[in-house]
């Protein structure tokens, strides 16, 4: 079951990966860094896993995707907002953010090395807020990104509430622990889903055909 959704989620981010590109490069559609942020997703998923096969320590990595998750999808809310001082907003939430987690590493080297939920939850729940901004401005503006949004909001959310949950109860009861984690691995795939649909609805040659 764990394989299931673990090969499930890869498939359907290569997928999304594979179409996003496609709609970028030939189509000049697709937003450059929603495909980074896709690029750089796939790149540390399977890097996650050659390591996990290797028997290797892959926690640096975990870090290395919530802080690239962060700087790639700021950059992504920043280029879709229009409103200055929400750009501005995003451009210096990311720098603090960057700031003191240079200064935690700084202190504390170690913190990169292991599983850093003051980092998970500070870099996850910075992108909520951005995608609530975006939301605000859809209230009145076209609904670009839409499902993708929805998507973020969604996982990010509860992920990070899985990961605090998994965190504190690893050492009482481990099969909560192991719930979690297949939760996060479900919530996952449909966050992939979404990022599906909105290629769907926004980018494929029958939504361009009704643009």
């Amino acid at each position: 079951m764990d394989d299931f959704l673990i090969y499930s989620g890869y498939l359907i981010l290569l997928i999304n990966l594979l179409l996003y590109s496609y709609s970028f490069f030939r189509k000049e559609k697709a937003n450059v860094f929603f495909v980074s942020y896709l690029t750089f997703i796939f790149i540390i998923q399977i890097s996650m896993e050659i390591l996990y096969y290797l028997k290797r320590n892959n926690l640096f990595l975990v870090n290395s995707f919530f802080i690239g998750q962060m700087l790639f999808l700021g950059l992504f809310y920043n280029s879709i907002l229009k409103v200055k001082s929400q750009k501005q907003f995003v451009k210096i939430s990311l720098v603090l953010a960057l700031l003191v987690l240079i200064v935690q590493f700084i202190n504390a080297p170690q913190e990169f090395l292991k599983f850093n939920l003051f980092e998970i939850t500070l870099t996850s729940l910075l992108i909520v807020v951005f995608a609530l901004l975006h939301f605000y401005n859809m209230l009145t503006e076209n609904k670009k990104y839409y499902y993708v949004n929805i998507g973020i909001m969604l996982y990010l959310l509860s992920s990070t509430v899985l990961f605090i949950i998994g965190n504190l109860t690893s050492v009482l009861n481990n099969e909560v622990k192991y719930l979690s984690w297949q939760l996060n691995a479900f919530l996952n795939i449909v966050y992939y889903l979404f990022i599906l649909f909105e290629w769907k609805v926004s980018f494929s040659k029958k939504a361009s055909l009704q643009n």
